[in-house]
């Protein structure tokens, strides 16, 4: 498939990228600098500039099969959430459907499956406004008419792809880590390019 991924240059966007590539896909990574693209393949293609920027965004998006969206900014808002509704709003102009969207867990209907630590200090206060824009994120996203898959890791951690997590639980799933390595969170990611399984729902993931 052609595929569009936007957080390409992330700490979880590199592996999509990767992944996305050993996977067979022509892979079109979205990023702010040329230059913090490390990886060079003959099915890659770089396109620069700012999510926000509905113009450079629509040079990514169009004649793609499908978009990935794993967009961050640490512990600061809006860019998450503004930045999707901008790739949707490409998509809308150029006709492409299938969108898969990043978000965490702990967004929406998932907040109950969080321990005390995530519910009232990290997401309830020093992460904040990252979880404010994830939930307005994750609205923009539900509110379309795209084939769409939202998907809500936890904690992110370094390691090994192990395939051995937990996925599609439900809020009183018992013996969570909260947690899970990028590795595994990008094959997620890169199954549902060619899975209809999961569209229009919320699929969380955690070890």
């Amino acid at each position: 498939m052609r595929v569009a991924i936007f957080g390409s240059t992330g700490t979880l966007g590199r592996h999509v990228v990767t992944g996305a590539l050993e996977q067979g896909h022509e892979v079109t990574a979205f990023t702010r600098s040329a230059a913090n693209v490390s990886t060079t393949h003959e099915r890659l293609r770089v396109v620069v500039g700012d999510v926000l920027d509905p113009a450079a965004v629509e040079q990514a998006v169009i004649g793609q099969d499908a978009v990935i969206v794993c967009l961050g900014s640490g512990r600061k808002g809006v860019v998450r959430a503004e930045g999707t509704r901008t790739v949707m709003a490409a998509m809308e102009r150029t006709g492409v459907k299938r969108l898969i969207c990043q978000t965490t867990l702990g967004a929406g209907d998932s907040h109950g499956n969080l321990n005390f630590l995530w519910k009232y200090i990290l997401f309830g206060m020093l992460l904040r406004k990252a979880m404010a824009d994830h939930n307005v994120q994750e609205g923009y996203v539900r509110a379309s008419d795209l084939e769409w898959t939202i998907v809500r890791p936890s904690a992110f951690t370094d390691g090994p792809r192990t395939g051995a997590y937990k996925r599609d639980f439900g809020v009183g799933a018992k013996g969570l880590e909260l947690k899970i390595s990028r590795a595994d969170i990008a094959a997620f990611l890169v199954e549902q390019l060619d899975d209809p399984t999961y569209v229009r729902r919320t699929p969380a993931i955690s070890n």
